[in-house]
């Protein structure tokens, strides 16, 4: 059973910048896919990006330009940088590892997942 733990949110003004961090223990990140997902008060699930074991990235249009996820294959974690970072973005945001094999595009699916971390709340406000 693959264990995925996130960090790394908290408060910031609109414009400004976070990164979150999704740990794992996964054997070796880097042998599977890894995705931030978020929910906001009241609403549904969002995906939000993924990146793939060879390091093929997509991203939700809304954050494209702005977030950027990346991998650290020798710490076993991905992270996700946020910047530009405006009120809307607020949401609990929950990692997820190991897609099962599923084809690509279909990352933008909750249920495409595998494991889910508990996730870590991002508040952006003035």
């Amino acid at each position: 059973q693959v264990q995925v733990v996130e960090s790394g949110g908290g408060l910031v003004q609109p414009g400004g910048s976070l990164s979150l961090y999704c740990t794992t223990s996964a054997r070796s990140i880097n042998n599977y896919a890894v995705g931030w997902f978020r929910r906001a008060p009241g609403k549904e699930r969002e995906f939000v990006a993924v990146i793939a074991w060879n390091g093929s990235t997509m991203y939700t249009p809304s954050v494209k330009g702005r977030f950027t996820i990346s991998r650290d294959n020798a710490k076993n974690t991905v992270y996700l940088q946020m910047n530009s970072l405006k009120p809307e973005d607020t949401a609990v945001y929950k990692c997820s590892v190991d897609m099962g094999g599923r084809p690509w595009p279909t990352a933008v699916r909750a249920s495409t997942w595998t494991y889910w971390g508990q996730g870590t709340q991002v508040t952006v406000s003035s």
